[in-house]
């Protein structure tokens, strides 16, 4: 079965997410004042070309990386719905009538959370219909041991199966009739938008936030949609060695991709993240907005 090729791996090791940094060019070209973090030692990363869940870290070295800071997200602007016999949270344009653009959106390790809705609401406010999905069959986490439980816990095929009915009902669904659709993920998310970018020719963009990367430029072939990776300099979980790595398979495989590197940890991107990083976050949320309006519009 497809899931196979490119997740038996990361089901079988299911120890990982990863992630990586600023402005960088397709050329990997960093802006002054970008110092990568010191790598991992030999031996620290899983062998071959695939990533574990936690990148190169331990999982108890992972889950320190991960605390969900307290606070309550802005308050919804979208529903839930019921997307292929799982819970999704659906977020629209305000008047703006369908055709229109849609991205799904795939929760880091926290689950279907709050938070991960906020983000919806905010595609929506750039004019995409916006979907969350829930890989966790509706639960989620509060603490990191529970998340770890859960990230081992997903089905490589039920997973697929869930974005599949995302893809298949932001096309048919008649508030949305997408145009062109995308996928975004933080972490677990953004491991879960490369996969899926992977098995999905019919998908116009993938938008990685620090997620589990895929080194081997033979198992990027099947990649046809353009890839926008954002990565922190100071990740642990996916050093900037790795991002390199990456990006070399990329330029090999001869994909379309664009990277951009910050001088900021792990979870930078999300409020919910203690190491939440206002400045750059902004400045990789730019650069998002930039790349689904080239893609999508």
């Amino acid at each position: 079965m497809r899931f196979v090729r490119f997740l038996l791996p990361l089901a079988l090791a299911s120890a990982a997410f990863g992630l990586v940094a600023p402005a960088a060019s397709q050329e990997g070209t960093a802006p002054a004042g970008t110092k990568p973090a010191a790598t991992k030692p030999a031996g620290t990363t899983p062998a071959g070309n695939e990533m574990g869940w936690t990148g190169v870290l331990t999982e108890e070295e992972f889950k320190a990386l991960h605390q969900l800071k307290e606070g309550q997200a802005p308050p919804r602007r979208g529903t839930m719905v019921t997307v292929g016999g799982e819970r999704a949270y659906l977020s629209l344009p305000q008047d703006r009538k369908p055709p229109m653009p849609a991205v799904i959106l795939v929760h880091e390790w926290w689950g279907l959370n709050d938070n991960v809705m906020h983000f919806a609401d905010r595609l929506a406010a750039e004019g995409y219909a916006a979907l969350a999905v829930d890989l966790y069959g509706g639960q989620v986490a509060k603490d990191a041991d529970t998340a770890m439980k859960l990230v081992k816990a997903v089905d490589p095929d039920r997973a697929f199966r869930t974005l599949d009915a995302a893809f298949a009902f932001l096309l048919e669904a008649p508030t949305v009739k997408a145009t062109r659709r995308a996928t975004m993920g933080w972490c677990f998310g953004g491991a879960w938008s490369l996969q899926y970018a992977l098995v999905q020719p019919k998908l116009d963009a993938a938008v990685i936030y620090y997620g589990r990367l895929v080194t081997d430029p033979a198992k990027l072939k099947p990649l046809r949609a353009p890839v926008l990776g954002i990565f922190g300099n100071k990740d642990e979980g996916i050093p900037p060695a790795s991002v390199d790595a990456f990006e070399a398979a990329l330029r090999e495989a001869g994909k379309a991709f664009e990277i951009r590197r910050y001088d900021a940890p792990h979870g930078f991107g999300n409020p919910s993240n203690p190491a939440y990083d206002e400045r750059n976050a902004a400045a990789a949320w730019k650069e998002v907005a930039a790349f689904l309006e080239k893609h999508l519009t």
